[in-house]
């Protein structure tokens, strides 16, 4: 628990710090994952269709479809999630405004031991226990036994938006590029720009969680190309068959 703000800059350290830094980058993180969704699936779509025709107005009706549904589809699964995770907040922090009204003792020596759990001193413990609960006892009691911010509960809404941008975002990728090569090299060309976004989407997203980039790249490039197989594999029978 920081007791007193220190200003980094003083120190040599300008790198960001807190709640809103963590919740800022669990956004960045999400819009990646959501843009490598759109570009993954609407290649899949687009691809697979093309080898069962050459007709373009045919692959792009499915693609532009299938970006639709995707984009709808990501941001009401992402609006029901959070409106079910931002209930449960609620009904906690009432849960919490109760017991802080009726049992004020019990919760203040509550705090106290959740911070002597954590290492303080009993004495240090109570100390900081009793002037955070004088100053917000919720945001106190929310923080430590909750993991909770109460003034910061995250938005369905801005959630579900999110979700349906960074889908968009991701699936435009492959639609221009099977719309705009000839006949000939749209498959080609789609391939290598699906290849190469998905390989930077696999640097940002293993730069953000701080994991190997050589093996999230990999994973991102071969989970796409054998998308890409598999539904133009099936395209093309189907093309034959029919």
């Amino acid at each position: 628990m920081t007791l007193e703000h220190v200003d980094e800059s003083d120190n040599g350290h300008d790198e960001p710090h807190g709640k809103d830094v963590a919740s800022r980058l669990n956004w960045l993180r999400a819009g990646v994952l959501g843009a490598n969704d759109g570009i993954v699936s609407t290649a899949g779509i687009v691809v697979g269709v093309a080898g069962a025709t050459a007709q373009l107005s045919a692959i792009m009706t499915a693609g532009i479809a299938g970006l639709a549904a995707g984009a709808m589809s990501m941001a009401v699964g992402e609006y029901v999630s959070v409106s079910t995770q931002r209930d449960t907040e609620h009904a906690l922090l009432e849960k919490e405004r109760r017991e802080l009204r009726e049992t004020p003792d019990e919760e203040l020596a509550e705090l106290t031991q959740l911070y002597a759990d954590k290492g303080l001193s009993p004495e240090l413990a109570h100390q900081v226990a009793v002037q955070l609960t004088e100053h917000d006892a919720l945001a106190a009691h929310a923080e430590v036994e909750l993991k909770i911010d109460p003034d910061n509960l995250t938005s369905p809404t801005h959630a579900a938006l999110a979700s349906f941008i960074s889908f968009t975002v991701g699936a435009l990728l492959p639609l221009l590029a099977i719309a705009l090569p000839p006949a000939g090299g749209r498959v080609a060309v789609t391939v290598v720009a699906v290849v190469l976004a998905l390989a930077l989407t696999g640097v940002i997203s293993a730069r953000l969680g701080g994991a190997n980039r050589q093996k999230a790249v990999w994973r991102n490039v071969v989970g796409g190309l054998v998308a890409m197989a598999v539904t133009y594999g099936i395209g093309a029978l189907v093309g034959v068959a029919v």
